[in-house]
Order: structure tokens, then sequence, then C-alpha cells
């Protein structure tokens, strides 16, 4: 089973759910949008050797949500991962995301390039980008979307059946297992039945979002081995193999395997046995890694 803990940061308490010893090579798991830690539930307990630290990212899970009136901006995802990072008094570690974890890890990594030892990514490299002249009509988007949103009541559902239903029907392409892990953790009990545990504040459209000349300079800064896991059936604005995105990468290396976006919760066993691959020479102590 896994340890539940909290961990204080300048910034709030972040919670994360871990498995693995504590003298093992740390990896620390960032996870999708809307999702929360136990998006790792299902591949954590088949990486023997490390010790996987599942973050719930700010306004998601048990994380603390942000303050009132405040948002969830992209960047700010990168500082809370420096911040976990010290407070958990790592120097250097390894980096496991999916979806949004990985456009945040893949960012860290090309930010702090001497921290990071192994980055692992699931469906994601890097953010999604857009040009400069959208800026002005994003942000006044934005502005008002949030705007729009102050004051609405959160949804209610009589059961987490009820939830999980709608989700399936909304054609969801997730196994009802994989649902069933995400909802457990990303619902809580209220007055008349369940709601959701993340911040509303979550669904604002993004203020501001990174060129993709921005990306391509982060992507080109990481120094580490890199590895791309992606599914034959997952979502399309995950990097085309050949394209300028993955060519970016120095040293980066792509696992095609069957599934689609949450293929790590779908297909646990291929998803951890190419991840264990990957993580071996931390694992050994004779890897590369750790000369």
């Amino acid at each position: 089973m896994p340890e539940e803990i909290e961990i204080e940061t300048p910034s709030g308490m972040r919670a994360a759910r871990v498995w693995g010893p504590l003298d093992a090579p740390a990896v620390l798991a960032l996870h999708g949008w809307l999702d929360n830690a136990a998006s790792f539930d299902h591949i954590a307990p088949r990486m023997p050797g490390v010790r996987v630290v599942a973050l719930d990212l700010p306004g998601h899970g048990l994380s603390e949500h942000a303050p009132a009136g405040q948002l969830y901006p992209f960047v700010g995802y990168v500082a809370v991962v420096h911040e976990v990072a010290a407070a958990l008094g790592w120097d250097s570690f390894c980096l496991l995301g999916h979806s949004l974890g990985a456009a945040v890890a893949s960012i860290y990594a090309g930010t702090f390039p001497d921290r990071v030892r192994r980055l692992a990514l699931i469906e994601g490299l890097g953010p999604l980008a857009e040009d400069a002249k959208h800026a002005p009509e994003r942000l006044a988007k934005a502005i008002a979307q949030d705007t729009g949103k102050q004051g609405r009541r959160i949804p209610v559902y009589p059961s987490i059946e009820e939830v999980e239903r709608k989700r399936l029907a909304a054609a969801w392409t997730m196994k009802p297992a994989s649902v069933r892990t995400l909802l457990a953790r990303g619902l809580k009990p209220t007055a008349g039945g369940v709601t959701w545990r993340s911040d509303p504040a979550l669904k604002v459209a993004s203020r501001m979002r990174l060129t993709e000349a921005q990306v391509l300079a982060f992507l080109q800064a990481i120094r580490c081995p890199t590895l791309l896991v992606r599914g034959d059936t997952g979502f399309p604005f995950v990097p085309a193999d050949d394209g300028p995105r993955v060519q970016a990468v120095a040293d980066l290396k792509i696992e095609a395997l069957t599934g689609g976006h949450h293929l790590h919760l779908d297909e646990p066993e291929a998803v951890s046995a190419a991840l264990n691959a990957f993580f071996a020479p931390q694992v050994t102590p004779e890897g590369p890694d750790d000369a």
C-alpha cells in the first residue's frame, strides 16, 4: 500500500502518494490536468527499485488550492516542482510525467538540467504553445471567462457510481477500472452526495501561453536521457516522431505502445516495463548515470 505524505512548501501544502524504500533512487511523478496522484496507482507498484513520489499538483487531489482570486499558471507548476524537491532534500532526482505533468516535467528539466537525472514522459513533450499574435485575445477571453465563472455552484452528484457512469458515457477512452482509480481520490463527500476535490479555477483558460520558440528553447536545454511513451490511440497534440520538439531533445527515445491517452492506467504492465528498463541505470550501482 502506498504511503500518504504532506509536503510543506512556501506556496502551500502539497499532498503525495509514495511507493518504494526511502534509500531508493527518487522519482517525482506528475499527473495530468484534473487528474491526481492516483494516476500512478497502477504502475508505481510495478516499479521496484525506485521510490516514486506521486504528487497532487496544486488545486488537484489532496493538495491545497490557490488562494481565492488566484489561478494556476503553467510556469507556477514548474516552481512547485522546485519547491517540493527542496522540501524533500533532493539535489537531483528523476522525473515522470503524464500529459500536463509531462509538459511540466520537460520544462523543469530544461530549466534545471543539472538536477534531473532521467526524464520519463507519457503522452506529452512540452506544453501547448501559441503564436505571440494571439496573446491579447487570449488574455481578454481568459479574464472574461474567469469573471463569468465566479459564484457558480460546484456540481454535486448522488454517488461516485453516477460520476463514473457520466464519465464513461462522455466517451472517456479509459477502462472503467482506470476511471474508478482517479475518481476515488478526485471526489469528496458533501451534502447530497459527492463533489470534486479539484479547484474549479483549474478550468479557467490559460491567460498566457509560451510560444513554440520558447518551448523549443527549454527542450534544447534538457541534458538527461529522456523517454517519451506514447499510445497508438493517444491525444493528437503529442509531437510527431520526426517533429521539431522531438528533434530538440538531444537524448530522446520514443516507445510506442498500445493504448490511449491514459495508457499508464489502462495498460500498466507494458508501460511499467518500459519505465523499469529506462530507470534501470539508476537502480544498478554500476550504471552509467551513477558514475
